[in-house]
């Protein structure tokens, strides 16, 4: 009976050590015309459940930007927060690329 019953320690790389990680997104910005906020498109690609053919969806997700000077056509990763307004829960990390 040497085999202890206690269960083993996550690894620091296995995901069920932080079962509750933040989303993180990448899109397109589509308004910047809100104080601090500006609205990010992410397009997911779907397939029809019925039909099978791929079908492209996109989401308006509200995200938090500070002093980053967004133009629309920015190219940009957003993160999960906490909710910010009644419909802010996501906060631009960094800026991918420049609309040109």
């Amino acid at each position: 009976m040497s085999e202890s019953t206690t269960p083993e320690t996550p690894v620091s790389g296995d995901d069920s050590a932080r079962p509750n990680r933040r989303k993180i997104r990448e899109g397109l910005v589509i308004s910047v015309k809100m104080e601090k906020t500006a609205v990010v498109g992410v397009i997911e690609r779907v397939r029809h459940p019925r039909y099978a053919k791929t079908v492209q969806r996109t989401k308006r997700l509200y995200a938090e930007h500070a002093d980053e000077a967004l133009k629309p056509g920015d190219r940009v990763r957003v993160a999960e927060t906490r909710p910010l307004s009644k419909l802010k829960r996501w906060r631009v990390v960094e800026v991918l690329e420049r609309a040109k």
